[in-house]
């Protein structure tokens, strides 16, 4: 009697991709006996599957043999994992001081209305997630945004239509 993988095991999931869990158990295999290797692993599963639901990450979980909430302990730690589906482009509002006080909450509230979400939260077509930070070093450029890689300096509420309009054909 043979023994079943992992991604057979976990067949039942609800969702799950198989291609992208065997793709996933091909990266567990690769960094299974280096020691420390558990974010490493979640970092390239998150690359593959988008996002780390808890089905994934039971599914790297029994795969190492290590408990379940050790996984989760990690992902829920790190704000640079996501547990839900995440949008095509990352929106950050810097609220750090100089931004904050240079209007970066008016910024925050701006996309909020015009996105139809909360921060953490994806829009509906999948297009944005909409995240704050904390400082994204541009305090010379005050309010400051980002898109993915491309910072947008002295924002205001006004110039949001136009930043948003350079992703529409996307």
């Amino acid at each position: 009697m043979g023994t079943k993988s992992v991604t057979e095991k976990h067949d039942g999931c609800s969702g799950c991709n198989k291609e992208k869990y065997e793709e996933i158990e091909n990266i567990i295999d690769l960094y299974r006996d280096k020691e420390g290797s558990l974010i490493q692993i979640l970092h390239l599963a998150q690359q593959v599957y988008g996002y780390l639901p808890l089905d994934l990450q039971s599914f790297i979980a029994d795969s190492l043999k290590i408990p379940l909430s050790e996984v989760s302990g990690v992902v829920t730690f790190y704000s640079f994992f996501s547990t839900k589906p995440r949008g095509r482009h990352t929106i950050r509002v810097c609220l750090g001081t100089a931004c904050y006080v240079r209007g970066g909450k008016k910024i925050v509230e701006g996309l909020k209305d015009r996105l139809g979400v909360e921060i953490g939260d994806t829009t509906e077509d999948g297009k944005f997630t909409f995240e704050v930070a904390r400082c994204i070093g541009a305090c010379g450029l005050a309010p400051a945004m980002m898109i993915d890689d491309v910072v947008y300096k002295q924002v205001n509420v006004n110039k949001l239509g136009a930043i948003l309009s350079k992703y529409d054909n996307e």
